[in-house]
């Protein structure tokens, strides 16, 4: 079991929260596009800084937390790419400015951080007290993992949000983005602009990404501090990577049929665990070495795989994929449905 004292957890978590204002700050005080080359810069950054606190973190109390530190990672950077897709497709439907794309990054992994701090800390209550929660979480991932695979070639429905369809039912929006702010007051009432349905629209995808990241996460760890700080340092990056790599999405034409793998790997991980503890010793269980072996293996062959077709195929578009079917259908004036083209 880590020991982790309130010092150690305190300064990481005022180290996170320094980075955090430094985005917001920059995001605030200077409205920009973001190019390459800023882009790539920071990319390389937050790598360094979660590298450099992975090996600070194994030689501080030793290899195999320092293993599954990586495991986690590499397991939450990997889904944060599929992040990334659906945060391109929400900038794209919303035709959010280049200059305030950088604002609705920094405040959406802002969300994403306290709602999966939320479900570290309900899910470390629950493993801790019900060992078949493991079973829980594995089932629930390896379902995930095969409605992720059955929509791999589709992209989740922006527009059919619950929450972005109640606001725009319920409140008064602006036309333009008014200089990036949230509210304003015009013709003497409050309405919101459409940089607070975009919040909004991020904030529920965070929370569908929150359901199936942590309980990922803890298949390759049970220790909070570890799951926590995974997750925070791939979301700390994730702001950067968005402007480094949002041109070369369309090519991950396999990505979304490898983290369906990955889930359904993990899924399984946590089945054997609490078939070890719960039914019988004798059943083996995953180590997290060859976790971390199997994750990186899959990842690689996903993207030298992508990039060869699409190189063959350069009409090949890859998509995040989705959890349901959202058909494209129009209503005819006769009442049926047909899809549309």
């Amino acid at each position: 079991m880590l020991d982790i004292s309130a010092l150690t957890w305190a300064v990481t978590i005022g180290l996170i929260l320094v980075l955090l204002a430094v985005d917001l700050v920059l995001a605030a005080a200077r409205p920009h596009r973001v190019g390459f080359g800023e882009a790539t810069a920071w990319s390389v950054f937050y790598i360094l800084v979660a590298v450099g606190f992975g090996i600070w973190f194994a030689a501080r109390y030793g290899g195999q937390f320092g293993t599954e530190y990586f495991a986690g990672y590499i397991v939450e950077k990997s889904l944060s790419v599929d992040n990334l897709f659906v945060f391109v497709i929400i900038m794209t439907t919303f035709a959010v400015p280049d200059e305030h794309q950088h604002k609705v990054l920094t405040f959406g992994i802002v969300l994403a951080l306290v709602m999966r701090a939320i479900f570290i800390a309900l899910g470390a209550t629950l493993l801790a007290l019900f060992s078949f929660m493991f079973l829980l979480f594995g089932l629930l991932l390896i379902y995930t993992a095969v409605q992720l695979f059955r929509h791999r070639d589709e992209d989740p429905d922006i527009e059919d949000n619950v929450m972005v369809k109640a606001a725009r039912r319920f409140l008064p929006v602006t036309d333009d983005y008014v200089g990036g702010k949230l509210s304003v007051r015009a013709d003497g009432r409050r309405m919101v602009t459409p940089l607070f349905i975009v919040l909004l629209a991020i904030g529920s995808i965070d929370l569908l990404f929150a359901l199936d990241s942590i309980p990922a996460v803890f298949g390759v760890t049970r220790e909070p501090y570890i799951v926590f700080t995974a997750n925070a340092f791939a979301l700390l990056g994730l702001r950067a990577l968005f402007f480094l790599v949002k041109g070369l999405l369309d090519r991950l034409v396999y990505l979304s049929a490898g983290l369906a793998l990955i889930l359904a790997f993990i899924g399984v991980k946590l089945i054997l665990h609490w078939a070890h503890v719960d039914v019988h010793e004798a059943i083996p269980e995953i180590p997290t070495p060859l976790s971390l072996a199997v994750i990186a293996a899959v990842l690689a062959v996903v993207t030298v795989a992508s990039l060869l077709k699409t190189r063959r195929d350069p009409t090949a578009k890859a998509h995040p994929g989705s959890l349901r079917a959202h058909p494209s259908k129009t209503e005819e004036s006769d009442g049926t449905v047909r899809r549309s083209a």
